[in-house]
């Protein structure tokens, strides 16, 4: 018995993302991420092992084959132009889209992607900062550093965070961190990792991981 579409595609994007972040997508992660059991994990991952989604080894967890890793490339180039069309033509906040992207990124339409790409202007990024991918599958890396790594006294513009969970989001709208502001490093404190920003005329003192979740490009 074959594995469900929508069930393949949300465990390829969440294996996906974890190699993205360079973490290991092991049973137990999976299963804290997708809300079942490890047992329920290791059924799935041997199915898609044997349809050949992914690599599977016991107590090592999983890596996407070349044919998993087009097919979550897929799903996450729909997840976020749905996320940019959510936000730039709906109005929905940054912290609201991911939720209902991840009904609309299902809905398999070569046609209807290709328009929604040709709509948007075919963008490169979602607005969170990540990369879109292309039709192909090919990505563009993000050159950007976390806040946390940028040096006292140097200046930047954020472009994106690296946790999307609606809370920090809806934390960071609050104190005006949002892609396109330019911030400045006044002062990191070593004994805690926390870091003293300025933001236009005003100071903020970030959290280590409000400031390791911030990307930035630094400015000349």
């Amino acid at each position: 018995m074959g594995i469900d579409p929508k069930l393949l595609e949300d465990y390829l994007k969440t294996i996906y993302a974890l190699e993205e972040q360079g973490e290991r997508p092991t049973t137990s992660r999976l299963a804290e991420l997708m809300g079942v059991s490890p047992a329920s994990v290791t059924d799935v991952m041997k199915r898609m092992a044997q349809e050949e989604y992914v690599d599977y080894v016991r107590y090592q967890g999983v890596t996407l084959t070349p044919a998993g890793r087009q097919r979550a490339l897929r799903v996450v180039r729909r997840h976020r132009l749905w996320e940019l069309f959510l936000a730039e033509v709906l109005g929905f906040s940054w912290d609201q889209v991911h939720e209902i992207a991840d009904q609309l990124e299902h809905i398999e339409s070569p046609l209807l992607e290709e328009r929604l790409d040709a709509f948007l202007g075919h963008p490169k990024v979602d607005p969170h900062g990540h990369p879109i991918p292309d039709a192909s599958g090919r990505i563009e890396p993000i050159e950007a550093i976390a806040l946390a790594d940028l040096p006292p006294s140097g200046e930047a513009r954020i472009v994106g965070v690296s946790d999307t969970h609606p809370e920090f989001l809806r934390y960071l709208s609050r104190i005006g961190l949002k892609p396109g502001v330019r911030v400045g490093v006044l002062e990191r404190f070593h004994f805690d990792g926390s870091v003293q920003i300025r933001v236009g005329k005003e100071e903020r003192l970030l959290s280590p991981y409000a400031a390791q979740n911030i990307l930035v490009v630094p400015l000349q």
